[in-house]
């Protein structure tokens, strides 16, 4: 029996029931922890072997240790047979993906004059190496692959590796491996889950050990980062799908129910909410879906009821938009999309949001695949603290400081004080007095 699409009342939910609102499925792992301890230690104790047994186990790959580094003859493959449309778009999402992360590189180096003679700054440098994760479980997914790797390309990462789970028949999706070539990545390994994190984190013989690893993933792929974070950088936490659509009256009930499907569809540990202070959008929305899923295919369909008619997503009607912002910054949503008469306005109060979409011509679609802003975002309410996936993921700073022989006492004076109160002998006595130049002379 289906379960029915209702409308939830805010007003009428007790504190506990509000708060259940903001639960999601990477919040508790408990009861998938020991299985992925157990995937961690036999990559960590396996290598290779492991990779290809949990390949041919989860993804019930036709694959073998020999056989999980993507070819070069299927990196051919794939653009000889991926379709021109296709390619196209590709080509189209890169060439956009790319100029937007360009405009995000730091200064190579930098200094101030903080005072007279006084000189810091910074300088930054790509991190070593990072392993992109791009997930396969529920759909293929080359606008993954476009937006983990093209920010460290343009970061300058020297070493770029990207693992994703085998197709059945032992290979790498095409157009993911299309888009990898377009974003100048050769190196594609076949692994995914928790098995993939561990490899990145531990190194086997063919998959090299990575100073980091950043993309989306499964409830699997976050309970491996944690367990695996004193041992590899894990990158923004991004885990299972999750948006709100924010709507007032003046939104149209069918562009609401259409996008308000766009993240329910990637699986059902996904989260997505409608939030309005209108009925009659409520009302049109709840009409509306119904006809939209008969229009799906049947997997996706059934994705999108189980999140809509479950506890981590559906229609929740709130007093007034001043009650429907405060339950996206509660909720601090991956995507948050608004239509509003006036969505600047309402965009302007949002403090917690992995990206906000504004107007009825920006759906999440788009985010997801050609405007340029990546769509690898914080997931879990971490977008309270979070940022979208960006170059300065793939680069760090070193701080820069000079200062000149003739204001080195002044300094020295004020650091000697800090360091006594402080009590650090050593601190102190390296700043009592002028320090000698190379021949004995004092500078």
């Amino acid at each position: 029996m289906t379960t029915p699409l209702v409308i939830t009342e805010y007003e009428r939910l007790s504190a506990t029931e509000r708060e259940r609102l903001l639960h999601r499925a990477e919040h508790d792992l408990s009861d998938i922890m020991d299985r992925v301890r157990a995937i961690i230690g036999a990559v960590r104790d396996e290598g290779d072997a492991a990779l290809a047994r949990f390949g041919r186990e989860f993804d019930r790959a036709d694959i073998s240790p020999a056989t999980l580094r993507a070819t070069p003859e299927e990196f051919e493959r794939a653009f000889a047979t991926v379709e021109p449309e296709l390619l196209e778009a590709i080509e189209y999402a890169v060439a956009n993906i790319r100029r937007f992360h360009e405009a995000q590189k730091p200064q190579s180096m930098w200094l101030m004059e903080t005072r007279p003679g006084v000189f810091a700054g910074e300088r930054s440098t790509a991190i070593p190496s990072v392993a992109c994760y791009v997930p396969r479980g529920k759909g293929a997914f080359p606008s993954v692959m476009m937006m983990t790797t093209i920010p460290a390309v343009v970061a300058g990462v020297p070493e770029i590796v990207v693992l994703t789970p085998p197709t059945p028949e032992g290979s790498v999706d095409v157009a993911s491996l299309v888009a990898a070539r377009l974003a100048g990545i050769e190196r594609v390994y076949k692994c995914g889950g928790a098995a993939a994190v561990a490899a990145a984190a531990f190194g086997t013989a063919t998959v090299p050990r990575c100073a980091k690893i950043v993309g989306p993933g499964s409830p699997w792929v976050v309970a491996a980062k944690r367990l695996l974070a004193d041992r590899i950088d894990t990158g923004p936490p991004a885990g299972p799908s999750e948006s709100i659509v924010l709507a007032d009256g003046s939104a149209d009930p069918g562009i609401a129910a259409r996008d308000l499907l766009i993240e329910a569809e990637h699986g059902p540990d996904s989260a997505a909410w409608l939030v309005t202070d209108s009925r009659p959008l409520a009302e049109g929305v709840v009409g509306a879906l119904p006809r939209l899923w008969a229009r799906m295919g049947e997997q996706r369909a059934a994705f999108a009821r189980s999140v809509l008619t479950g506890r981590r997503g559906g229609i929740l009607l709130v007093r007034d938009m001043d009650q429907g912002i405060d339950f996206v910054n509660a909720f601090a949503p991956e995507h948050l999309e608004i239509l509003s008469a006036d969505p600047w306005a309402l965009a302007a109060r949002v403090r917690h949001a992995g990206e906000i979409l504004l107007g009825r011509h920006t759906p999440i679609t788009l985010g997801n695949f050609v405007i340029g802003p990546n769509c690898v975002l914080p997931t879990g309410g971490h977008a309270r603290t979070h940022s979208p996936l960006s170059v300065q993921d793939f680069t760090k700073r070193t701080s820069l400081a000079y200062v000149t022989a003739d204001v080195y006492p002044e300094l020295a004076r004020h650091a000697r004080v800090l360091a006594g109160y402080e009590g650090f002998d050593a601190h102190a006595e390296a700043v009592a007095g002028r320090r000698p130049g190379k021949r004995g002379e004092e500078r």
